[in-house]
């Protein structure tokens, strides 16, 4: 959200001249993150304020070219126009007369666009009339800005104007939606530099009455059921409760069309980013910039019968101002008349009663709708908006009547209009909430003693009402009376603030205010985070990290150290993930568990598989200019269980869940095993002065995976396997032993070209997946592991070259060789793989080395050869290999 600093400064006055880097700090202390200050406007120089004269229009041109003099000063208005400061325009929107800003010889304008004198269609032009966009106020290029007839001449357009500001960019979590408004953010500001601060909800306009028409004379509140119209306004019933509990209507009549939008009220809107449309859809925006409060304006021609706000009806369609028919949602909530549907609440208005250009009488609409179900249907719709963005955050119940007499008497004023008497007030009875408070709460969660009369002043500050009772009597509830902010360490006595119960009441505009440690965090934060102690946790002696820790970050250093960087890949997944995956119907990866309120509608499951993320990061980076990259992470994956019941309680929070509630929910949820999962694509070794490179490869993934296993001292056996997502020819099934056991553990290998290309990975990219469980199962099987014994005595090396069929593994030829070759054998290691026209056709040769040793003895020749034999014998036997000639 953006947010001009002199607009926070009508409410919270903080003193010049202000430090806006400082303004952003303090309100980031208070829990408003501020990610950039922007100055606007400050390069505007040299515009100033003139008439248009005459206007001469020059012809022979493809397009409307004008020749204007202008006066600059209330002296030039009666001088002769032949000695005014002339100007080439192409703009048509503007006549003799009319106010402009001009752009003087010398000006810059935003960007740092210099304006200078030349010679255009055969005049000199001395200057620029200057449009909204030029100004940096908008982004309306259609025509030049019209100034009132009343603005004086020759001042600086700049300072005139407003436009040199600070613009705040705001970040407000979702808890926070009184923050997304100007009156919010002031709030904030005015605690944060201990200045008066003025509401702006309760200040006036010309022609607004006081009460805001909650009780003015004339005033009629509705009930939310049949019945509720009258006479004065338009009627309203709220059909149902859980879809809204108040509903606010106001009528204007006789209003202008034609009428502009002032410009200071232009300029806020364009600092705040939005788009200036007409003078009452910008009134509307305005107010809810400001107030927090979205609003909505129906042209009342257009309107037929009471207005209902329900829930949508099966087969029901809206067309809304964005001109899309839509489908509606039986959990929809909709404003309708008689001739149905006519807006989708908080969100967008319907097309058929939208404002138009002959629009002169106007309903104007405040509600307070349900936050629930207006982010749910924003979402449903995928059309999010600026005050969709503001009910789904939880807006001010008590504000429409305030919000809408504001529009009424602004509309009055700016657009001719006459403000309708009264108001219709549909509203539900709701009960406002009071949390009990122990008096030392705040100060047991943030091991810092404010002191009593800080907790009350700070709370008093965000606008609850506090009152004080002791906690073994009786209530008697009284007002409390606070000290001024600020006053920590403070305290009335330890052992009496332990009985005393704080009893609060939070304002209207935090409905995020819910629980006792909601009001210590408010406490907390307005204190200063900053002055929270910190204390570094101590570790239970003789304890350190888990046996789960030290084997994750085992694999990690592994990872690193062969080149791989790790990554937190987002844990959710799209619909259509098993298909870009090409899982097979009866592959458990392909059921996925789906998530009641996703984050996002694109990703609705959370992932089976971690591959996809990684798939998607890789692309990520390659697109930044990193191709030759290796990923890795290690993470959960979220597998439904046979028979679950899928939606998991909720269980409550004011005690611990029985062992039954326990039960129900580890039922509810899916297995949640750990895997680490690997891609890899480019070059595995540069190409550079010592040689041509190598890309990386199938088997760089199986190495991958091997070592992996091997950080818990497990030999992975790789045999070839047809797992989706890797390419069936080029795949790994990695097994371990252990004991009598043998475990899949994962796979490895090239993936398929398909996924390759539904992806967009690079070619002959590589991947591996191994299940951490049974790596670790594998290992609680494994006998103890023993250090080998290292023998003094020296080495002896024997070469074999063996044909095998060409469907023959490699890996099962190495383990006949490692079976035959017996306790000689210290390394086995495949060098050499050769095809060609002397094998034949569906041959290959396999060349491999034997490193033999003896702990206790030199081995003789005879007996290296032996060994030798056996080795290939064992190969013959298992394989058909033949020795190479």
């Amino acid at each position: 959200m953006r947010v001009p600093v002199s607009w926070l400064r009508e409410y919270a006055p903080i003193p010049e001249p202000y430090d806006a880097l400082e303004v952003g700090r303090r309100l980031t202390l208070a829990g408003l993150e501020v990610e950039a200050v922007e100055p606007v406007g400050h390069d505007v120089q040299g515009v100033i304020t003139a008439q248009v004269i005459t206007v001469e229009e020059l012809t022979g041109f493809k397009k409307p070219i004008r020749y204007c003099r202008v006066a600059v000063s209330d002296a030039e208005l009666s001088a002769d126009p032949e000695t005014l400061t002339g100007v080439i325009c192409g703009a048509v929107n503007f006549a003799p007369g009319d106010r402009v800003a001009f752009a003087t010889v010398g000006a810059t304008l935003p960007g740092g666009f210099e304006i200078t004198a030349a010679r255009k269609y055969g005049r000199i032009s001395e200057g620029m009339i200057c449009a909204v966009d030029e100004l940096g106020i908008g982004e309306d290029h259609s025509g030049i800005l019209i100034l009132p007839p009343d603005t004086p001449l020759g001042v600086d357009f700049a300072a005139h104007a407003g436009l040199r500001d600070d613009v705040l960019e705001i970040t407000v979590t979702p808890d926070r939606g009184y923050a997304v408004s100007i009156r919010g953010v002031a709030r904030e500001l005015a605690s944060a530099y201990q200045v008066p601060y003025t509401d702006p909800a309760l200040t006036f306009v010309p022609g607004e009455d006081a009460t805001g028409g909650d009780a003015g004379p004339g005033a009629r509140t509705a009930s939310s059921g049949p019945g509720s119209s009258g006479t004065g306004t338009w009627p309203a019933e709220i059909a149902d409760p859980t879809a809204c509990d108040r509903f606010v209507l106001r009528e204007v009549r006789g209003f202008d069309p034609r009428a502009r939008t002032p410009l200071w009220m232009l300029v806020r809107l364009a600092r705040c980013g939005m788009r200036s449309v007409s003078l009452a859809v910008d009134v509307t925006n305005y107010l809810m910039l400001e107030l927090g409060q979205p609003l909505h304006a129906f042209d009342r021609s257009k309107l037929h019968g009471t207005i209902v706000v329900r829930r949508a009806r099966p087969g029901e369609t809206l067309t809304t101002l964005d001109h899309v028919s839509r489908t509606l949602d039986p959990s929809d909530i909709l404003i309708t008349d008689d001739s149905g549907p006519i807006s989708l609440a908080g969100t967008m208005g319907g097309l058929a009663t939208e404002i138009d250009d002959n629009s002169t009488d106007i309903v104007i609409e405040g509600a307070h709708f349900s936050d629930t179900g207006t982010a749910k249907m924003a979402r449903r719709h995928r059309l999010h908006s600026e005050a969709s963005y503001r009910f789904e955050r939880g807006t001010d119940r008590a504000l429409p009547p305030r919000a809408t007499a504001r529009a009424a008497a602004l509309l009055a004023s700016l657009g001719g209009a006459t403000a309708g008497p009264g108001l219709t007030d549909a509203q539900v009875p709701v009960t406002p909430v009071t949390i009990e408070l122990a008096a030392d709460y705040p100060d047991r969660v943030a091991g810092v003693v404010y002191g009593l009369d800080t907790v009350v002043a700070r709370l008093q500050q965000v606008g609850c009402d506090v009152r004080s009772t002791p906690a073994a009597q009786e209530p008697t509830i009284a007002p409390w009376r606070a000290a001024a902010p600020g006053a920590a360490g403070h305290d009335h006595g330890r052992h009496d603030r332990q009985h005393m119960v704080l009893l609060v009441t939070p304002p209207s505009w935090r409905p995020d205010l819910t629980d006792p440690a909601d009001l210590a965090e408010e406490v907390i934060r307005l204190e200063g985070y900053g002055n929270v102690p910190v204390r570094q946790p101590r570790a239970t002696a003789g304890r350190g990290l888990t046996e789960r820790q030290r084997s994750l970050r085992a694999v990690a250093r592994t990872l690193g150290a062969a080149g791989f960087v790790e990554v937190h890949c987002d844990p959710f997944a799209p619909a259509g993930e098993a298909d870009g995956l090409m899982l097979a119907p009866e592959d458990p990866r392909r059921p996925a568990v789906r998530v009641a309120n996703p984050l996002s509608e694109d990703q609705p499951q959370l992932r089976t598989t971690l591959l996809p993320g990684l798939f998607r990061t890789l692309v990520r980076n390659i697109g930044r200019g990193f191709p030759d990259t290796d990923l890795f992470e290690t993470g959960q994956v979220f597998l439904p269980r046979p028979g679950s019941p899928g939606v998991a309680p909720i269980l409550a929070t004011d005690r611990g869940p029985t062992e039954a509630e326990l039960a129900t929910l580890a039922a509810a949820l899916p297995d949640q095993p750990m895997r680490v999962a690997g891609v890899l694509a480019g070059q595995r070794e540069l190409p550079g002065w010592w040689g041509p490179g190598r890309a990386e490869s199938w088997a760089d993934a199986i190495e991958a995976a091997r070592s992996v296993g091997a950080v818990s001292h497990l030999a992975l056996e790789a045999r070839a396997a047809a797992e989706a997502p890797w390419h069936p020819g080029r795949c790994a099934a990695l097994y371990v032993r252990a004991g009598a056991g043998e475990w899949l553990a994962g796979h490895a290998g090239e993936l398929h070209p398909r996924v390759v290309a539904a992806y967009g990975l690079p070619p002959r990219t590589s991947a591996f997946e191994l299940d951490l469980a049974v790596l670790a199962a594998a290992v609680a099987a494994a006998a103890p592991v023993r250090g080998p014994a290292l023998s003094a005595y020296p080495l002896a090396t024997q070469d074999v070259a063996l044909v095998v069929p060409a469907e023959v593994p490699a890996a099962e030829v190495m383990a006949a060789l490692r079976a035959g070759a017996g306790d000689l054998l210290e390394d086995l290691r495949l060098f050499d793989v050769y095809t060609g026209a002397q094998l034949g056709e569906g041959s290959k040769s396999l060349a491999y080395t034997l490193r033999l040793r003896a702990p206790d003895r030199t081995l003789t020749a005879a007996e290296a050869a032996a060994a030798r034999d056996a080795a290939v014998a064992e190969a013959a036997r298992r394989t058909g290999a033949v020795l190479r000639g």
